[in-house]
């Protein structure tokens, strides 16, 4: 699948198909929502389960917040339909076998290595313990890859970039630049995605307002790496990409503008480069 490129036009134009689905499903989800509640309507599909190894699932990280300290809704933001969403549409826009059913994990769980993609979101009031801090380096280090999302303004960054200076106390984020593989490995991003949350958006303002002042007009996405410069976490800061995931059912225009444009592209890429690096 690497080095795969699809013309965005191919994508916008199979998820404005799937896209009409997803407005009636939205409607559906309402009237029979008690029939597959735990999946909020989101199909299912056959895989193997003898080989777990072989498909990608989607994990989210389950942490500590002290809403005191930089804001935020917590781990739970957008769940679960973010994470069953993002997995069908992974599993229907790539050559990735993905497992239906995403999970929620601890950094401290012993089986946490099975999982080489983790997803955190919110961490304006995150908190590791230090056995989070042990487990999280210990993971990062040994292949594991910790994509950060939805934040917004300067006091949540900066309670971020305190807790992973526990756990990498010799490296500092740095700005990805937009030529890095990670913006152009499946789909070729032109600019940087900036994703609001649905509601957000209006005119040609894309970005959230906090009450630090901070301009946040500017999407981020900066990384820590390996000795090997390989990309361990990959932070997306003054952009919401679950969000756009979660809510594609919901606003015709907010699908086609922002799932379809910027939140699935940019979430496949990154989801590519971690299981392939």
């Amino acid at each position: 699948m690497k080095g795969r490129r699809p013309n965005i036009l191919v994508l916008f134009t199979a998820l404005l198909i799937i896209g009409a689905t997803s407005m009636a499903l939205a409607q559906w989800r309402r009237h029979f929502r008690s029939i597959e509640e735990d999946r909020r309507g989101v199909p299912q599909w056959e895989v193997d389960r003898q080989f777990p190894g072989d498909m990608f699932t989607f994990a989210r990280v389950r942490y500590d917040s002290y809403y005191g300290r930089g804001g935020g809704g917590g781990w739970r933001t957008d769940y679960p339909d973010s994470d069953l969403n993002f997995s069908l549409r992974l599993q229907q826009l790539t050559t990735i076998k993905v497992n239906p059913d995403p999970v929620i994990v601890n950094l401290t769980d012993d089986n946490l290595s099975d999982y080489p993609f983790l997803y955190m979101i919110e961490p304006g009031g995150l908190v590791f313990s230090e056995e989070e801090v042990l487990a999280l380096r210990r993971y990062c280090f040994n292949g594991g890859f910790l994509m950060v999302d939805d934040f917004w303004g300067d006091r949540q960054y900066e309670n971020l970039e305190f807790e992973l200076a526990r756990v990498f106390p010799d490296r500092k984020p740095f700005e990805v630049p937009l030529e890095h593989e990670i913006f152009h490995n499946v789909y070729d991003m032109k600019e940087k995605p900036q994703v609001p949350a649905i509601g957000r958006a209006w005119g040609s303002v894309t970005w959230e307002d906090t009450r630090d002042g901070s301009d946040n007009s500017v999407p981020h996405y900066r990384a820590i790496v390996d000795d090997k410069d390989r990309i361990m976490v990959f932070i997306c800061h003054n952009t919401d990409l679950g969000d756009g995931w979660e809510r594609e059912g919901e606003d015709e225009e907010y699908f086609r503008e922002f799932s379809v444009k910027k939140a699935y592209p940019m979430g496949i890429n990154i989801v590519t480069y971690a299981m392939t690096h």
